[in-house]
């Protein structure tokens, strides 16, 4: 159990380390007093413009991969691997706690982005062919209505879906898509709150099925 303690809250500390913030120290600025106020991809592409929030993607991005992909396998100095711990359970758990605390860094005083871009790289590791249909409904939720926040809650929501059908026996994935999703909801909740008061932004070019 020690081997699954030590990893996830790696994978957490790893997670803290958010590609706006990194990338905003770098041009001098804090997404954080711009925009929505959120350190997420999102409101670094709509203040600070693409070639930002490509990096911040990048960073975000790469140290979910590490922490899903990496850092599982890897025999720490005097932790080890421990044989009594599931590696389908320690892959998530490190999924799940690169993606927390991307959106509660303990660096930058719990104050994150929404997790989508981390859960990404996440789930690029963990099963890769879920990809496809996460991004198919964020691009058909977000054609229909212009709502990127919708889409991301509604493209997460698919993947407990996808797990459960694709993947009966591992209880580990359906477990993680199920905490996801619902955690996903949980970051996006200004998102519906904004929707129900009707001042939701909306992605206008990929709004593409607008009323005219």
């Amino acid at each position: 159990m020690l081997e699954l303690g030590v990893k996830t809250l790696l994978a957490y500390l790893l997670g803290s380390v958010l590609g706006s913030l990194v990338m905003g120290r770098l041009r001098g600025v804090d997404i954080r007093e711009q925009g929505s106020g959120n350190a997420g991809g999102t409101n670094a592409l709509r203040t600070q413009g693409w070639k930002f929030a490509l990096g911040v993607v990048v960073i975000d991005v790469g140290k979910a991969l590490l922490a899903a992909g990496v850092l599982p396998a890897l025999d720490l100095p005097g932790i080890g691997i421990d044989p009594d711990v599931s590696r389908d359970w320690l892959a998530v758990s490190c999924a799940a706690a690169v993606v927390f605390g991307h959106v509660y860094p303990v660096w930058y005083e719990f104050r994150g982005g929404k997790g989508a871009a981390t859960l990404i790289g996440a789930v690029a590791v963990l099963a890769p062919s879920a990809l496809l249909p996460v991004v198919l409904v964020w691009l058909a939720c977000v054609m229909l209505t212009g709502f990127v926040g919708l889409g991301t809650m509604l493209g997460t929501a698919t993947l407990p879906v996808y797990f459960a059908l694709s993947q009966p026996r591992s209880d580990a994935l359906v477990a993680f898509g199920i905490a996801m999703a619902a955690f996903v909801v949980y970051t996006h909740r200004s998102n519906l709150a904004r929707m129900r008061a009707g001042n939701e932004n909306r992605a206008r070019r990929l709004w593409l099925l607008r009323p005219r």
